[in-house]
């Protein structure tokens, strides 16, 4: 999640810990505590796929932040004897802080890395996307009444239960758009597919599934209260460069971080020829971010190079403002082409343009 969000989930729960003895320090220290597992993004780890995918590592592993608070509240305990704090309630205050930062993390569609050192793959519930305002309202309401009226545990209480109340109506959503889609994947023979269904930005009204198959993706964007049925819709992935990408270092780590959900293409730049990799979890179609150039091609051999990453399309406000227009609107359909123009591969589907 954001940054301020993490901040917000902090500061109420250091206040709804330690509130009553150390006042708005606790919340301060709580939004400190908050935001702290994301200081890793100033690591530079080598290059492009290396720092796309050590993101959210050790830093948001449970045992390192678990084996963290346990020294902090020691040190706290030791060093600070006048607050008259025992040392369980400086664990449970370091350690609700700290730890709740990467479990909200995995509710996003990015992936975190909760069991670090072990090379489990990335844990994503993906039911929030990285910035909702519902999610995070309730929790600034409550801090910053508490900053400014002193310590107020109902507020505080109140906003956790109504920003937890909300993670749980995601992954019901989630679950709901998982059974809808069953039938519409068994008509078309993809009930097996690697498939990932997420919230589309700002919201959980408006749901983005994405279907992969060796050659073709699939997108259908269906809302929670739709009258309609779901459409799918086809793009190129280019699954016939993926031994190729494979081969590689940078490619196996891309394929261990986001599964099966990468999009392959050949780039001319430059005077010479690129093997770029997307990841398809993270965007929308025409509009992904996460580009990465993994080998060039010379003399007919393909050659590891140190990846780069390659922009992506700038996010577009009309699109975005369209797309939250579908999410209230459960009973229109619109192709996931139709938003940034792109061209499907093929017309599956009656998606309407408009």
């Amino acid at each position: 999640m954001d940054s301020l969000t993490q901040a917000c989930l902090g500061a109420a729960i250091g206040g709804a810990v330690l509130g009553r003895r150390l006042g708005r320090k606790a919340v301060l220290a709580g939004a400190a505590l908050g935001t702290l597992p994301d200081l890793d993004v100033v690591i530079d780890y080598g290059d492009a796929v290396a720092d796309y995918t050590y993101h959210r590592g050790f830093s948001h592993s449970l045992l390192v932040l678990a084996a963290l608070s346990a020294l902090l509240a020691a040190l706290t305990a030791r060093l600070a004897p006048a607050w008259d704090i025992s040392l369980r309630r400086w664990g449970t205050f370091y350690a609700a802080c700290l730890l709740t930062h990467p479990l909200l993390d995995a509710f996003t569609t990015y992936g975190t890395q909760l069991w670090w050192p072990l090379a489990t793959p990335p844990v994503s519930w993906a039911s929030i996307f990285i910035i909702d305002p519902l999610y995070t309202l309730p929790l600034l309401v409550a801090v910053l009444y508490t900053l400014v009226r002193g310590y107020r545990p109902r507020v505080l209480h109140l906003g956790l239960a109504l920003s937890t109340l909300y993670l749980a109506f995601s992954l019901g959503g989630k679950l709901v758009i998982d059974q809808r889609m069953a039938p519409v994947l068994a008509a078309q023979g993809l009930q097996d597919a690697p498939r990932l269904i997420q919230p589309t930005p700002f919201n959980t009204l408006l749901w983005r599934v994405t279907v992969v198959e060796e050659e073709h993706y699939y997108e259908a964007l269906t809302g929670l209260f739709d009258s309609i049925p779901p459409v799918l819709e086809r793009f190129p992935r280019g699954g016939h460069y993926a031994e190729t990408a494979l081969a590689l270092p940078s490619g196996q780590r891309l394929q261990w971080f986001a599964g099966p959900f990468l999009r392959y293409r050949i780039q001319h730049d430059d005077g010479a020829t690129w093997l770029i990799a997307t990841d398809l979890r993270l965007g929308f179609p025409d509009f992904h971010p996460f580009n990465f150039q993994l080998a060039r091609r010379d003399d007919g051999e393909w050659q590891p190079v140190t990846t780069r990453e390659i922009p992506g399309r700038p996010a577009d406000t009309a699109a975005l403002l369209k797309l939250l227009g579908r999410a209230v609107t459960p009973d229109k359909n619109i192709c996931p082409s139709a938003f940034f123009e792109t061209k499907k591969a093929d017309g599956l589907g009656a998606c309407a343009s408009s």
